[in-house]
């Protein structure tokens, strides 16, 4: 084949080969490249590992999929993803009652869980407030929190929105909205991470620890 010719069949097959393969990998492809963390060759990789491990990899991920979509669904009480509902945590008569963390996402649910350290119950707001992105009090999950910090049994909200614009403007909002109830507020700490070097850290995150030191002596 002349260099020409080589040059003509690269470049009707594309740069990732997409021409090789047939529309059903395609399919599959583009389908994993729109998960978080998988970008079109990642997506490659993975559809093909998937096709040459079918038994041991795709038909039970198939199958696992297939029973997810069945069967996860929110929970009714605190927006968590779980088969029952209410979910596991809050149907747990051993978890603190008093005690309800907010949090964005069931991503952040998770995270918090993951620690050990949290024994009470959750609110998962659905996003946050963003005047740019168009998304008011009306599209996330507060009058559901509003109703359940008005529950007697319940004495603290614990904000654990992200350190980002977005994340204060809501838990500022919810401070003013939840100022009626006979709950205490908090807000998780922010500042120094646990093993941080202070020359590698950025100005915001310094000088957020520096106004919330806390006094040893």
């Amino acid at each position: 084949m002349t260099e020409e010719g080589a040059a003509r069949t690269e470049a009707a097959a594309g740069a990732d080969g997409s021409a090789m393969t047939s529309p059903a990998i395609e399919r599959l492809v583009g389908h994993l490249g729109k998960l978080p963390g998988l970008g079109p060759r990642s997506a490659r990789r993975a559809a093909l590992h998937l096709l040459e491990r079918r038994d041991s990899h795709l038909e039970p991920l198939l199958a696992a999929l297939r029973n997810a979509a069945e069967s996860v669904r929110a929970c009714a009480t605190c927006g968590n993803l779980d088969a029952q509902d209410p979910c596991a945590i809050c149907a747990d008569p051993e978890r603190d009652g008093t005690a309800i963390c907010v949090v964005e996402q069931v991503a952040d649910l998770w995270a918090l869980e993951r620690t050990l350290m949290f024994r009470g119950r959750y609110h998962v707001l659905g996003g946050l407030l963003s005047a740019l992105d168009g998304i008011g009090p009306e599209d996330l999950a507060i009058a559901g929190l509003v109703a359940r910090a008005g529950a007697p049994e319940v004495s603290e909200i614990i904000l654990a929105t992200s350190a980002t614009v977005d994340g204060q403007t809501t838990a500022h909002y919810l401070s003013d909205r939840l100022a009626a109830c006979d709950v205490a507020v908090s807000r998780l700490a922010h500042g120094l991470p646990v093993g941080g070097e202070l020359d590698y850290l950025d100005d915001g995150t310094l000088g957020t620890a520096l106004k919330a030191r806390q006094r040893l002596l």
